[in-house]
C-alpha cells in the first residue's frame, strides 16, 4: 500500500514566504500487524559475496631500441649589434656602448632589472639549498668493503680480439670523467693486416659509444693523459713508435718519432715528467732502453739510457737463486747484456729518480743526475721469479713502493734490498697493481683468472679485503680515479669494467696515515735487523775454516796420533758389527 499525501497550491502563491502554524496531529495511515506473515519469515545465515567491478587487464612488456645520445658542442658568436656597427671592429663597438650608457632609458632599465635581481638574491640568501650541514668527518671504519659494477665499456673492435692494455684518467677539471683506453694484442702474430689499430676516449657518463678516436700507425700498448692539459695524450705503439695527440686537432697524431730513433720492441710504459711546460715524458721497452722525449721535438729522444745488467756474484747475500742463474748464463761481458723494461714509476717529489721494472724480475732505481751511463743505476731489488708488470710508489709514503710479478705482490723500501711485505702466492699469474690515491694502505691487483683483489693493510695483511670476479678472461690493467671512488679494470677480451667503490675503500680514516706509517717503519726496522744478522752470520762463516779441512803439517813437526782415540774407535766399530749380526740372526 502506497502512502500518498497530495496538496495543491495556486501559481500566484509561488515564491511567497512560508508561514508555519500550530495544529493538532493528524493520522495519515494506520498499518496493523498481520500474524499470517510470520509464517513466511525465514532466518538466513550471514553470507559474504564479492563483486569484481574492475576491468580485466593483462601485463605486457616491450624491449625498446636503445637510445643513442651524442655530445655536441655549440659555437656562440657575438651578435645583436645594429646594422651600421661592424662587430669585427673594436672602436665602433666601444663608441656605441658609450652612447647607450649615456641614454636615460639605459639607466632606468638597469635599475628596474637590478631591483628584480635583488629579490632573487635575497631569496638565495634566505635559504641555501647547497649548504652542507654535516661537515664533520664521518667514520667509515665499520663499513664493509664494497665494489659495485657501474657499467662495462665494450671495445668497438667487434671482429678482432684486442684487449684493453692501458687505462688513463683525465686529471684536468674540465673533463674529470673521461678515460683513455689503449687497445692492442700483445700475442705474437695474432693480429692480422686488417686488424683495427684505433684506441678510444670514453665518457663514463655516456657509455654508448666513445667520444673520440685515436688513430695510430700501429696498435697502442700505452696511452696516457697529459697531467695539465686533458686534450693532449702521448702513446707508445706495438712497433716501438712514439706519438702525441691533440683531441682539438682530430684523431690523427700531431707528430710521431722517427722509426730509426724509436724503440725496437713494443713500448710497455710511458710517464709524463713534471716540468714548466709539461711537454716531456719518458718510455721504456723490452729492448733495454729508457728514452726521454719532448712533444715540441718528438722526432728523436732528448736523452737515452741503456739498462745494463749489473754484475752479480753468488757471494752476494741478497741475490736469490733465479737471479744467480740468470747472471751465470749471461755473457762474459755483463755490460753487453741488457735488462728489458716492462714498467716505470716517476715521483714528482724526486724528479731525478725513477724506478724501472724489468722482465728479468729486477727493479732498478736510476737517476738522471749522473751523466755517465754506468753510474745511472743506483740500486737493484730482486725478489720476483718472473717479469715485473707494475711498479708504483705509495702516494703518501714515496720511500715505499709496490711491485707485481709472478704470483705475488710485494711492498719495498728503497733503503732495503729485500721486500718488507708480500702477499700470498696466487693460483694464477698477477698482471697489474696500483695504490689507492686516497687511502695509504689500500692497493688493487688484477689476476689472469679474471679476479680483482682489493687489499687493505689497515685491517688485513694476509688476505684481500675483497675479491671480485669480473671476467672469464684474463684481466690486463687497473686504474683508479683521482677521487678514489671509481676503479676501471681492463680485460684481454676488450671490455673495461667500471666499479664504484664504497666509502670504506675510498675515504681515509682518521688515524690511518699514522697507523700505516708506523706499520711500514716497524717492518723496515725488522728487515734491517734480519739483514744485519745475516751479514754477521756470513762473516762468521767466512772466518771459520770449512768442516773436514786438513791442516798442513810441516816436515819438522811430526804428526802425533793418539792411541786412546784409535782404541776407542776400534771398539765402537766392532760393537757396531756385532749388533748388525744380531739383527740379521733375529730376522
Amino acid at each position: 500500500m502506497d502512502i500518498v499525501y497530495a496538496f495543491s497550491k495556486k501559481r500566484k502563491e509561488f515564491g511567497r514566504h512560508v508561514t508555519f502554524t500550530t495544529t493538532t496531529p493528524q493520522i495519515i495511515a494506520d498499518i496493523q500487524p498481520q500474524p499470517s506473515l510470520l509464517d513466511e519469515y525465514v532466518t538466513r545465515s550471514p553470507s559474504t559475496q564479492s563483486v569484481q567491478a574492475g576491468p580485466m587487464m593483462s601485463e605486457h612488456w616491450v624491449n625498446t631500441d636503445r637510445f643513442a645520445s651524442r655530445t655536441q658542442g655549440m659555437l656562440h658568436l657575438e651578435g645583436g649589434w645594429p646594422k651600421d656597427i661592424d662587430s669585427s671592429e673594436v672602436e665602433p663597438k666601444v663608441r656605441y656602448r658609450k652612447k647607450v650608457e649615456k641614454d636615460d632609458e639605459y639607466i632606468v632599465s638597469v635599475r628596474r632589472l637590478g631591483d628584480e635581481m635583488e629579490k632573487y638574491i635575497k631569496q638565495n640568501n634566505a635559504i641555501n639549498i647547497y649548504e652542507d650541514y654535516f661537515t664533520e668527518t664521518v667514520d667509515h671504519s665499520s663499513e664493509p668493503p664494497t665494489a659495485k659494477t657501474v657499467m662495462v665499456l665494450r671495445s668497438p673492435h667487434t671482429t678482432q680480439r684486442h684487449g684493453a692494455m692501458s687505462i688513463s684518467w683525465a686529471t684536468d677539471s674540465t673533463n674529470p670523467r673521461r678515460i683513455s683506453i689503449a687497445y692492442s694484442s700483445l700475442h705474437f702474430q695474432q693480429s692480422t693486416f686488417r686488424s683495427s689499430m684505433s684506441s678510444y676516449i670514453w665518457d663514463i657518463e655516456s657509455s654508448q659509444a666513445p667520444v673520440s678516436e685515436i688513430q695510430p700507425s700501429s696498435p697502442l700498448c700505452v696511452l696516457q693523459y697529459n697531467p695539465r692539459e686533458s686534450n693532449v695524450l702521448a702513446g707508445g705503439s706495438y712497433n716501438g713508435l712514439l706519438g702525441f695527440w691533440d683531441l682539438r686537432k682530430g684523431s690523427q697524431a700531431v707528430d710521431t718519432s722517427a722509426i730509426e730513433r724509436s724503440h725496437r720492441d713494443p713500448v710497455y710504459d710511458l710517464k709524463w715528467i713534471q716540468s714548466k711546460t709539461f711537454t716531456e715524458f719518458f718510455t721504456t721497452s723490452t729492448d733495454g732502453q729508457v728514452l726521454w722525449w719532448d712533444t715540441r721535438k718528438i722526432g728523436e729522444p732528448t736523452e737515452a739510457m741503456m739498462l745494463n745488467k749489473p754484475k752479480l756474484t753468488l757471494a752476494d747475500s741478497n741475490v736469490n737463486v733465479s737471479t744467480s742463474i740468470s747472471s751465470s748464463l749471461s755473457t762474459s761481458n755483463d755490460t753487453d747484456s741488457l735488462l728489458g723494461g716492462c714498467c716505470l714509476d716517476y715521483d714528482a717529489s724526486a724528479p731525478t729518480k725513477y724506478l724501472v721494472g724489468t722482465e728479468q724480475g729486477l727493479v732498478v732505481t736510476c737517476t738522471r743526475k749522473v751523466k755517465g751511463a754506468g753510474e745511472r743505476i743506483v740500486q737493484t731489488y730482486s725478489g720476483h721469479h718472473g717479469p715485473i708488470y707494475s711498479v708504483q710508489r705509495n702516494p703518501f709514503f714515496p720511500r715505499y713502493f709496490l711491485t707485481v710479478g709472478d704470483w705475488s705482490a710485494k711492498v719495498w723500501n728503497e733503503d732495503l734490498r729485500t721486500p718488507l711485505m708480500s702477499t700470498r702466492y696466487h693460483a694464477s699469474y698477477l698482471t697489474d697493481a696500483t695504490w689507492s690515491p686516497t687511502r695509504p694502505g689500500v692497493f688493487f691487483t688484477t689476476c689472469r683468472d679474471g679476479t680483482l683483489d682489493i687489499w687493505d693493510y689497515l685491517y688485513k695483511q694476509y688476505d684481500p679485503a675483497l675479491s671480485v670476479q669480473l671476467s672469464g678472461d684474463a684481466l690486463s690493467c687497473v686504474s683508479i680515479s683521482p677521487t678514489g671512488k671509481l676503479a676501471a679494470v681492463g680485460s684481454e677480451d676488450g671490455s673495461t669494467t667500471l666499479l664504484s667503490l664504497g666509502e670504506g675503500l675510498s675515504v681515509i680514516q682518521g688515524s690511518e696515515r699514522v697507523t700505516i706509517g708506523q706499520m711500514f717503519d716497524r717492518e723496515m726496522k725488522q728487515e734491517k735487523t734480519l739483514e744485519v744478522q745475516a751479514k754477521e752470520a756470513k762473516a762468521a762463516a767466512l772466518r771459520k775454516p770449512p768442516t773436514g779441512a786438513i791442516k798442513p803439517l810441516s816436515a819438522a813437526t811430526p804428526r802425533k796420533v793418539s792411541s786412546i782415540s784409535l782404541s776407542e774407535l776400534e771398539k765402537e766399530f766392532f760393537e757396531a758389527i756385532k749388533e748388525g749380526d744380531k739383527n740379521e740372526d733375529e730376522m
